[in-house]
This record gives C-alpha cells, sequence and structure tokens, in this order.
C-alpha cells in the first residue's frame, strides 16, 4: 500500500468583508476555500488547476499552515498538524516546503546568492560548513555551476532564479513541497526546462508535491492526479490519463476544450462558458457552476449541491447528471 504523505478533510477557508464590526448581521463572508478534501500519497505529482480567484493558491498555504483554516484537518505523514504549535510547526516546516511563483520576488535583491541560501542553514542552526556542502549538491541537483552563488538576483534569469527557488526549497531533503504556479512568469522554452527538472528531481529524491496551474497543458505534462477547483471546490478529481479520457464535469470539459492538440482530427470544438466567475461572497445557491453550465436544470441544479462522488476507480465528480 502506497504511504500517504498528504491529506486534506473538508478544509475551509472563508475571508470576512464588509463587516463592521457593529452590525453582526452585515458581515459577509468570502468563501476561498470551502470543504475540500483530498489525498496525496509519496512520489505523486498532485496537480490543482482553475481558472484565477479559484482558491487554488489559499488551498495550498492552508495545506502548509501559512495560513490558518476556519475548519477542517491537515494531516502530514499521518500525523494532524492542523492546530500544532509554531513551534512544533518550525520543526515541521524543514520537511514541508514551497516554491512561488514569481522568481524576482524570491531572492531578497541586497543578498547574494550564496548569502540567502546559507541563510536557510542558519534558521535550523546547521554549521556553514554542512552547509555549503548541501548547497553544493543542490547546485547540482538544479544543473548550475557553483559561481552562481556569488551573483546577486538582478544579475539572473528568471529561469536560473526559478532553478535556484527550487534548490533553497530542497535544502533539507523535504518530503513535500507546493509549487504554486511556478512557471507562469517564464517564457515557454524555459517552461519547459523547469518542468523537466521537477520531474527529474521527483524521481532522483522520491519527492512528492502539489503542482498549482491555470495551465491544463503544464498540469497535464507533470502531474499524476489532477483535481479541477471551482470557486473554492474541487469539481473533479482523478488520475490524468482518465481524466482526459472521461470527463464527468462540464467544467472540465470546457477547460480541456480550449486545450490544443498535437492532432488536428483530435481537436474538439471550444466550449464557451457564458458570463464571468461569480463572486466568492454571494455564492449560487445549488451547484456553483450551474449560472454558467450548458447542462443547467432548472429546480435541480439551482436547488441542490452535488456531492463529490466516485464515479470509476479514483475518479470523482460533483456534477447531478453523472
Amino acid at each position: 500500500m502506497a504511504e500517504q504523505i498528504i491529506k486534506a478533510e473538508h478544509l475551509k477557508k472563508y475571508y470576512e468583508v464588509n463587516g463592521t464590526g457593529f452590525i453582526k448581521n452585515d458581515t459577509e463572508y468570502l468563501h476561498a476555500v470551502d470543504d475540500v478534501s483530498f489525498e496525496i500519497n509519496k512520489g505523486e505529482i498532485f496537480g490543482i488547476v482553475g481558472e484565477s480567484g479559484c482558491g487554488k493558491s489559499t488551498l495550498g498555504r492552508c495545506i502548509l499552515r501559512l495560513i490558518d483554516s476556519i475548519g477542517g484537518n491537515i494531516y502530514f505523514k499521518g500525523k494532524d498538524i492542523t492546530h500544532i504549535s509554531q513551534r512544533d510547526l518550525k520543526s515541521q516546516r524543514r520537511y514541508m516546503q514551497m516554491v512561488f511563483q514569481n522568481p524576482y520576488s524570491s531572492f531578497n535583491p541586497k543578498m547574494t546568492i550564496g548569502k540567502s541560501l546559507h541563510e536557510v542553514g542558519k534558521v535550523y542552526k546547521i554549521s556553514k560548513d554542512d552547509s555549503t556542502r548541501r548547497i553544493n549538491q543542490l547546485l547540482e541537483y538544479i544543473r548550475l555551476s557553483e559561481d552562481m552563488i556569488n551573483h546577486y538576483p538582478n544579475e539572473l534569469s528568471g529561469g536560473q532564479l526559478q532553478r535556484l527557488a527550487i534548490a533553497r526549497a530542497l535544502f533539507f531533503q523535504p518530503d513535500f513541497i507546493i509549487a504554486d504556479e511556478p512557471v507562469s512568469a517564464l517564457d515557454v522554452s524555459v517552461q519547459a526546462q523547469i518542468l523537466s527538472l521537477i520531474l527529474d528531481l521527483r524521481d532522483k529524491l522520491g519527492l512528492t508535491m502539489i503542482f498549482i496551474s491555470h495551465d491544463l497543458t503544464v498540469v497535464e505534462y507533470i502531474c499524476d492526479v489532477i483535481a479541477v477547483m471551482y470557486l473554492g471546490t474541487i469539481v473533479e478529481k482523478s488520475p490524468k490519463k482518465d481524466l482526459f479520457k472521461n470527463i464527468y464535469h462540464p467544467y472540465t470539459e470546457a477547460l480541456i476544450s480550449d486545450v490544443p492538440k498535437s492532432d488536428p482530427k483530435q481537436q474538439t470544438s471550444r466550449i464557451v462558458l457564458k458570463g464571468d466567475l461569480p463572486n466568492a461572497i454571494d455564492m449560487p445557491k445549488g451547484c456553483r457552476f450551474s449560472p454558467r453550465c450548458p447542462k443547467f436544470k432548472k429546480g435541480k441544479c439551482d436547488a441542490e449541491v452535488p456531492a463529490l462522488r466516485e464515479i470509476s476507480e479514483g475518479h470523482f465528480a460533483a456534477c447531478h447528471f453523472v
């Protein structure tokens, strides 16, 4: 049986908005993450995909406890870390790391790369010699020369900085990494290099990862399992191969219809959804996708919330019509 690294149970994160503090009923909430559950096994790259504003980055930050959820539980290697103390969380953090979207803001512009990487070791009182050995090994992993540590961030390209951000995340050989849109700010050719590097490191180090992206093409290339998010919830989750062969949710179908196919004969007509993503404060009643859904049925879709249920082995969808 595969070792479970991450488990999220009914995770919720709401943000209070428009609250004056004087009139209780005046307070409204933005439902960033709403009752999300999933599991990730060792060595898997778990993709989270969806439109901007769907809650995927917030979900990632909740998993790492960079922000606190308001409900649900987070398990890391079987241990509930939802409410552990900041002291215990600090010791766990070396085994759970994050790579952020913008490589240019990931490093202190006034420090050389070497000094920034050594700062990671200082947090956990690693000797300078040990830290240097780790840094040299990491540079080998990410295929960059040792002289990179003498440069300042503004002297390096976005691709080089993102490789170094990955190296920093690997400093303590973590069990789990979240990569939040790690290639979206890079040129296409550089994207391919970073994705290839991530796959290579997964195979070499046995990494487990959440890969967050709005780009289904990227997610299809790199991920083993894909979860599709819409307005704070997961609407479909499946192993990659099955998701693209058997689409159950109409939102997933619309996203996939927009992905270019290498074989023109396999290209389907693009499904254009009506309207924009609804407000995460004033949620639609029933299914959250119902105002835009081409399969909408009045009295059903706008009245009942569909459960995320298993349709076939390992393939889950939240739709009344499957």
